[in-house]
């Protein structure tokens, strides 16, 4: 089976992006077809000024919601990254392969270190060499696809790049993963900004839904969702991307066309009334089994730690045999009850 490797940052709240863009489609096709890691990527949260209670809190927030979209512990490994040393280890490792104009020419650490620059600050060095990290999250579990939206194919490429370089110089050790297109997923948009994606960092985005979002909260958000000239009811996201971002919305709930759908309504308050009830509908149970989960801490907690073995017990052997090929000395340990010393 192919073995994919998936991960949410606990830097914000999960929101309906996230889950009809991504965690629906983890649960319901790649659980099942691939052999699957899902993973709360904690130090990737670190590369930015933060708040340590709230990752911890968030990290646990987003495992439970992750089995709370349907992945299923048996089908599928759920962990915290930095429950498992193989990522931090590895992570150096490849810094030493990896080169200093490489990192500065990755788009996300060009744009986040000029914004910065501008407010007359700097960013942490982990930002700068966070893609090394994501790269390591990869090649250490033997990926070979990595389904990735264009925003993070420079990251993939970096990792396959980091990978070659590797086997070239010290043998072969990694398998050279290859980006892919992630399957059709729904493309959410921020309801206030529609030309932006609904994403999970701004906490107090009007236009952002929350998955733990209470109902009427949703219904709010979506009625005063921002819409556009005109009156007819028309899908068309280039000229009308407040409509078509309600229309994709409402057709990824209910399993319709955003083209068909359009042409039921009469007015835009039809539209947001429909889609904020089909919203509503899609995350209930989603929030009923996250209820469960919470009044059951103790059932998260055993899925991580169980799941961190398992993912343990996939990535040591590549992270060794990475160490062994560099040059680093294999470390010796005493055989209990024997007297004797074995390199591992």
């Amino acid at each position: 089976m192919t073995r994919v490797f998936s991960g949410v940052k606990p830097t914000g709240h999960l929101t309906l992006g996230n889950y009809l863009g991504a965690m629906r489609r983890w649960a319901a096709v790649d659980q099942h077809e691939a052999d699957a890691l899902f993973c709360v990527v904690d130090l990737h949260a670190l590369t930015v000024d933060h708040d340590p209670a709230r990752v911890r809190r968030l990290s646990r927030q987003s495992a439970t919601l992750l089995l709370a979209a349907g992945l299923d512990p048996e089908l599928c490994t759920v962990f915290v990254q930095s429950h498992v040393d193989e990522h931090a280890r590895l992570s150096y490792v490849l810094e030493c392969v990896a080169t200093d104009g490489e990192m500065r020419r990755m788009i996300q650490y060009k744009e986040k270190a000029a914004r910065e620059q501008r407010r007359g600050g700097s960013v942490r060095l982990s930002l700068l060499t966070y893609p090394v990290l994501m790269a390591a999250d990869i090649l250490a579990y033997g990926a070979g696809e990595v389904p990735v939206g264009d925003d993070q194919r420079q990251h993939v490429e970096l990792a396959r790049d980091l990978a070659v370089r590797f086997n070239q110089r010290y043998g072969h050790t990694f398998v050279v993963p290859r980006a892919s297109r992630p399957g059709v997923a729904a493309r959410v948009m921020n309801l206030q900004d529609p030309a932006s994606k609904m994403g999970k960092s701004d906490d107090v985005g009007p236009g952002i839904v929350y998955l733990l979002d209470e109902p009427d909260v949703v219904r709010k958000k979506v009625m005063r969702a921002v819409t556009d000239s005109g009156r007819e009811v028309v899908y068309d996201r280039e000229a009308r991307p407040g409509l078509a971002n309600l229309l994709e919305i409402l057709a990824a709930c209910t399993g319709a066309e955003p083209e068909r759908l359009s042409g039921a309504y009469e007015s835009y308050g039809a539209l947001k009334k429909d889609t904020a009830e089909a919203v509503v509908e899609v995350l209930r149970p989603l929030q009923e089994r996250h209820k469960e989960l919470c009044a059951d801490p103790g059932h998260v907690e055993g899925v991580l730690r169980d799941g961190a073995e398992r993912a343990r017990g996939m990535a040591r052997p590549t992270v060794d045999a990475a160490y062994r090929a560099i040059g680093l000395l294999p470390a010796v340990t005493e055989v209990a009850g024997a007297g004797a010393v074995v390199a591992v």
